[in-house]
């Protein structure tokens, strides 16, 4: 069930989010309790606030829908790759795919096209494509960066059910926030009451 979006309901930057941009991406579809999520790339102008949040885009990038499903579609392999890391499996085949094929697409001059009618042509891509597949590639070499980096073993599921998001590890804390944190410490203390005897 999606929820609105409201300033309470979105939890603060996960640890390591500041320093990795995929971690930002990956935790941009957030699971709240009851069944709720939240998408904040749910439509072009949501992704599109999201990336300009991030310096990847102007505010009037003019987003459109196949735009912010491309941005969706990486987020979902790059949590791929971040859940078989942290979870010591193997990693799918087609999220590799896509990392690399998401850094591949910049191209760094004006690329061959061809029209029927006047022959070949050299052109750069339509503006907001080329914004999108910028911020596609810098947000792929980040994950990259992070898979295969210092930060690797630090990285980490949050430890409270049923939160989806990721962060950086730091000392013995393995929550996203103090909310999450402060959920997984009730759950555990009401699993100690209710699974200690009653005294009588």
């Amino acid at each position: 069930m999606k929820e609105p979006l409201s300033e309470q309901s979105v939890p603060p930057p996960a640890q390591g989010e500041q320093e990795h941009l995929s971690l930002a991406l990956v935790n941009s579809a957030i699971t709240l309790p009851g069944g709720h999520t939240i998408d904040l790339l749910g439509t072009p102008a949501q992704a599109n606030h999201w990336l300009t949040e991030r310096g990847l885009a102007p505010i009037d990038a003019g987003m459109r829908e196949m735009c912010a499903t491309q941005l969706r579609s990486l987020r979902e392999q790059i949590r791929s790759l971040f859940a078989s890391r942290a979870e010591g499996l193997p990693a799918l085949p087609a999220a590799v795919r896509a990392v690399n094929d998401a850094m591949s697409r910049v191209s760094t001059a004006p690329l061959l096209q061809w029209d029927d009618k006047t022959g070949p042509y050299r052109a750069t891509p339509h503006p907001t494509t080329a914004i999108v597949d910028h911020a596609l590639a810098t947000l792929a070499a980040d994950a990259s960066d992070l898979l295969t980096g210092p930060d690797a073993d630090r990285l980490t599921a949050c430890g409270s059910t049923p939160c989806s998001r990721y962060l950086l590890r730091y000392g013995r804390r393995h929550w996203c926030s103090t909310r999450c944190g402060d959920r997984a410490r009730a759950a555990r203390a009401y699993a100690r009451r209710t699974a200690s005897p009653s005294g009588g």
